[in-house]
């Protein structure tokens, strides 16, 4: 693939860096991104991921614009209250760059459809951009299941956390966090508020963590859970350890077949061994 003039421009902050390169922007530029959610965490990933360069884009999310998105969710504006999200997504992306191939899935993630939307274009990586733990549980087990990479987050009040699961290379979210919390165990987005600006933090560490993956680089998140506390301006990096236990990444998984939880949106509730209060919001 050899780079036109326009895109040797556009993209020369990144060939002069030695770690990427023509060779690594050659590899964002084939590489293929799923974002499930176009809130607060999928927005600024996605806008990013576009600038970028990377190649295919996917975007899941069945819901439209509300004024309330607006604080966080950068990549809608005021003009698209009332637009799926999913088509104004695209249109920013597009209009930042046009290289970008921005495939659109306006449905609600489920046990029936997720895998075929990862299946669909083959997608290399997979960004949890989701608000409620139902889903998140759903994503890790159906990457786990088709053997995909992904980037777990979440964002609540001033703290957002986030981790990557690499197949076979350290330990998957229900690792960490084993089964959904009970229903009404923990506030609701509404109940509990998110600084705007959390997003932007938590959702483009997420980016790094893809091209990261996309460039063949050392160093991503698998193994650790990253936590940021934007009150104390402090970030954690915990080392995590693989369950061998795990009921659908262990040695002798019990789940093997996808699960739809039911449960209120949004979560407060840290189920690592430490309690901490961290995430689950966009």
């Amino acid at each position: 693939m050899a780079f036109s003039d326009e895109q040797l421009e556009r993209y020369s902050r990144h060939i002069i860096l030695k770690e990427v390169g023509v060779k690594g922007q050659k590899k964002i530029m084939g590489g293929k991104v799923l974002i499930i959610g176009a809130g607060g965490l999928g927005a600024p990933a996605a806008m990013y991921l576009a600038a970028a360069g990377v190649g295919t884009i996917g975007i899941a999310d069945a819901d439209s614009v509300d004024l309330s998105n607006l604080q966080r969710q950068i990549i809608h504006s005021t003009p698209d209250v009332g637009k799926h999200k999913v088509i104004s997504a695209k249109e920013t992306m597009n209009a930042m760059n046009p290289d970008v191939e921005v495939v659109t899935y306006r449905e609600w993630i489920n046990s029936t459809n997720i895998v075929d939307i990862i299946k669909d274009r083959d997608y290399d990586f997979i960004i949890d951009g989701t608000d409620n733990f139902p889903i998140k549980f759903l994503i890790n087990d159906a990457c786990v299941m088709q053997g995909k990479p992904f980037s777990h987050a979440g964002i609540i009040r001033f703290q957002g956390q986030l981790m990557t699961y690499i197949p076979g290379k350290g330990p998957c979210y229900r690792c960490v966090f084993k089964e959904p919390p009970p229903a009404d165990a923990v506030p609701t987005c509404r109940e509990a508020g998110v600084i705007g600006v959390m997003g932007g933090v938590i959702g483009t560490l997420q980016a790094t963590e893809a091209l990261k993956y996309l460039m063949g680089m050392e160093g991503l998140l698998n193994g650790y859970l990253l936590t940021y506390n934007a009150m104390t301006m402090e970030f954690r990096k915990i080392k995590l350890a693989p369950n061998h236990d795990c009921q659908v990444c262990g040695e002798h998984p019990s789940i093997t077949t996808l699960i739809d939880y039911e449960q209120a949106v949004c979560s407060l509730k840290d189920y690592h061994n430490e309690k901490e209060a961290e995430v689950s919001i966009s």
